[in-house]
C-alpha cells in the first residue's frame, strides 16, 4: 500500500505566506508610513521579475497548443465563442455597474449645490497625467499598436497582444508545414517547460513582493484617504462581489462547476493578485492550474491572453460606477442618453485596458473625454482611493477570466463536468 504524500507544513505553503504578508504590509503602512513608503521596490521587482516572464511563457504556450491542435477550423471556432463570449459579459459587467451607482448615488452631495468643483494644483497635475495616456487609447492607435515594429519587438515591450499576435503567426506557420515543423515544435514544447521553471522559482518571491506593494500603499495614501470614498469603494466591492458571485457563478453553475470551489482553487494566485494589485503576475500560474483542470493547452493559449485585453469585468464595472458618480460630485447632469453614450464608448476603451496596475484609471480618463460636461480634471477624485479599487478589479478581472477558460473548454468538450469536478476536489 503506496503511503499518502507528505502536506507541507502550513507555514511553507505560499497562498499563506502572501496571505501573512499582505496583513504585515498593511500594519507597517499604518504605523510607519514613511518605512512603508520605502518598500515600493520589493512590490516593484517583483511584478518587473515576472512581467519578464509573462511573454515567452505566452508565446510558447499559444504556439504549441495551435500548431498542435491540427484542426485550424476548430481554432476558428473557439475564437469566435471566445470574442462572443467576452463582448456578452463585459457589456453586462458596463450594465450592472451603471444599475448600481444610480441607485447607491455615492457622488451625490459631494460639492454643494451652486458650488462650482475645483481641485489642487497637485491632483490636476495628476488627472492631467492620465488624459494624457489615455489620448493613445484610441482605436487607430489601439489596433496598430497590436502590430509590433519588430518580431522581437513585441518581447521587448511586454505588450500582450503584441506578442499573441506574433504567436498566432509562428502558430499558423508551423502548422502549414506540418512533419517539417515538427523539431520546431518540440523546441517551443521544451521551452515552455523551461521558462515555466523559471517562474516556479521566481513566485517563490511572491510574499515579499506583496509585502513591499502593500506597505506602499497603505503608507502613501493612508487608510484615512477612505473617509470621504468610502461609499464608493464600499459599493464598488459589493458590486464586484455580487457580479462573480451571481453573474460568473451562474454562468459556472450552468457549465457544471461551483464558482466558490473555483476561487478556492485559485487562492495563492489571488492573493498574489490582491497584494501586487495586477493581474498579470498570476498570469502563468492561471494557465498552469487551466490545463491541470483538463482544458486544452490551445483553448487555455488562445483564451487567457486575449481575456487579458478583452475580458475585464472589473475595470468594467469600474469604469461605469467611476464615470456616473464623478458626474454626481460635479453636480454634472446626465442623462439616460448621455448614460448609453458612455456605456457604448466604455465598450470601446475598455478594450484598451491591460492586466497592469492603473490601466483601469487611465481607459476611465478616455471614457471621460467622449462625455460632455464632466469636468476632466475631477478624475483627482478618484486618485487617493485607485490603489485600492486597483485591487479589486485585478481579482475580478482575474476570475472573470479563469471563468472564461473553462467556459470555452466546456462547450468545445474538451473537459466533461464529472472531470472538472473531481479535479477541483482533488488538486
Amino acid at each position: 500500500m503506496q503511503a499518502a504524500p507528505l502536506r507541507k507544513p502550513w507555514y511553507r505553503v505560499l497562498y499563506i505566506q502572501v496571505l501573512v504578508a499582505v496583513a504585515l504590509g498593511i500594519v507597517v503602512g499604518v504605523l510607519w508610513p514613511e518605512f512603508g513608503k520605502s518598500l515600493k521596490p520589493l512590490g516593484d521587482g517583483f511584478v518587473k521579475l515576472v512581467k519578464m516572464m509573462i511573454a515567452p511563457i505566452i508565446f510558447c504556450t499559444v504556439v504549441h497548443g495551435i500548431a498542435s491542435m491540427g484542426d485550424l477550423k476548430k481554432l476558428g471556432r473557439v475564437g469566435v465563442k471566445t470574442l462572443l463570449y467576452f463582448e456578452i459579459v463585459s457589456t453586462l459587467a458596463l450594465i450592472i455597474g451603471l444599475v448600481v451607482v444610480n441607485v447607491l448615488k455615492p457622488g451625490v452631495g459631494f460639492t454643494p449645490v451652486g458650488e462650482s468643483f475645483h481641485v489642487g494644483t497637485k491632483a490636476l497635475e495628476q488627472s492631467q497625467g492620465f488624459v494624457e495616456k489615455a489620448h493613445a487609447l484610441s482605436t487607430t492607435e489601439f489596433l496598430l499598436k497590436i502590430i509590433p515594429d519588430t518580431f522581437l519587438g513585441a518581447f521587448v515591450s511586454g505588450d500582450l497582444l503584441q506578442v499573441l499576435f506574433v504567436a498566432l503567426l509562428v502558430a499558423f506557420a508551423l502548422a502549414a508545414l506540418g512533419e517539417r515543423g515538427k523539431p520546431i515544435l518540440h523546441a517551443v514544447e521544451a521551452g515552455s517547460q523551461l521558462f515555466f521553471g523559471v517562474m516556479n522559482l521566481l513566485v517563490k518571491a511572491a510574499p515579499l513582493g506583496a509585502f513591499g506593494a502593500m506597505a506602499f500603499t497603505v503608507g502613501s495614501y493612508g487608510l484615512v484617504t477612505l473617509e470621504k470614498l468610502l461609499w464608493l469603494l464600499a459599493g464598488f466591492y459589493l458590486t464586484a462581489g455580487l457580479f462573480v458571485a451571481v453573474v460568473l457563478g451562474g454562468i459556472a453553475w450552468a457549465s457544471g462547476f461551483s464558482i466558490f470551489r473555483f476561487i478556492a482553487y485559485l487562492k495563492a494566485e489571488l492573493l498574489l493578485v490582491l497584494g501586487t494589485s495586477s493581474s498579470e503576475p498570476a498570469m502563468p500560474g492561471l494557465i498552469e492550474k487551466m490545463q491541470r483542470l483538463g482544458c486544452s493547452r490551445a483553448t487555455v493559449g488562445l483564451v487567457v491572453p486575449t481575456g487579458y485585453s478583452f475580458n475585464l469585468d472589473g475595470t468594467n464595472i469600474y469604469m461605469a460606477m467611476g464615470a456616473v458618480f464623478l458626474a454626481q460630485a460635479t453636480n454634472t447632469p446626465l442623462d439616460l442618453t448621455h448614460q448609453l453614450s458612455l456605456l457604448l464608448v466604455a465598450m470601446i476603451t475598455s478594450k484598451g485596458a491591460s492586466g497592469v496596475t492603473g490601466a483601469g484609471f487611465i481607459t476611465l480618463a478616455a471614457t471621460l473625454q467622449a462625455v460632455p460636461g464632466i469636468p476632466i480634471e475631477s478624475l483627482a477624485l478618484l486618485v487617493g482611493i485607485d490603489r485600492f479599487m486597483s485591487e479589486c478589479r485585478a481579482v475580478t478581472n482575474f476570475i472573470g477570466n479563469g471563468v472564461a477558460t473553462v467556459v470555452i473548454s466546456r462547450l468545445e468538450n474538451e473537459v466533461s463536468v464529472e472531470t472538472l469536478r473531481e479535479n477541483l476536489r482533488t488538486l
